[in-house]
């Protein structure tokens, strides 16, 4: 079987429309931002800070009044008790505006920690009320989305933390 330049021509060209059909549904806003944020709940869980702080924009401010700076500080002390945590978020909703989405869920954090695990089902895995993490859209690059805002309502950091 021989092959002409006009069925390597459409052949190419078939593949060409496919990848930029796959590359449309992959940089989707919707789906950059819930990729980017399991992918910031895993580089959570295996306590790499560097990819932490790659994923959190400079500008990031939560309703606790952390920075970026205190945010990491305060990740890599806290998980610091939490032997073999996984970060789990159910059924979460993206609603994207133009440079701006909102990632809203339940977050559940475990440890394979008993005592701890007691602390997080009280503190964070029994609150009623969603995590909302804001992220914004950043550059030219359809996949630069950082994390600006984390947010919810009924979470509270006790003050003897600060």
């Amino acid at each position: 079987m021989t092959i002409s330049y006009r069925s390597a021509f459409i052949g190419g060209l078939a593949s060409v429309v496919c990848i930029g059909l796959y590359l449309m549904w992959l940089w989707r806003p919707e789906h950059q931002v819930r990729l980017h944020t399991k992918n910031f709940f895993r580089a959570i869980d295996h306590r790499n800070w560097e990819a932490v702080a790659d994923f959190v924009g400079n500008d990031f401010e939560d309703q606790w009044g952390d920075d970026k700076t205190r945010l990491i500080e305060r990740m890599r002390e806290g998980f610091r008790w939490v032997r073999g945590s996984r970060i789990l978020a159910g059924n979460p909703t993206v609603q994207v505006e133009t440079q701006r989405a909102i990632w809203s869920g339940k977050i559940t954090v475990y440890s394979s920690d008993d005592g701890v695990m007691e602390l997080l089902d009280q503190r964070v895995n029994n609150l009623p009320t969603p995590f909302e993490l804001e992220w914004h859209h950043i550059s030219g690059k359809r996949w630069d989305w950082k994390l600006v805002r984390v947010s919810n309502s009924l979470f509270e950091i006790p003050p003897d933390v600060y």
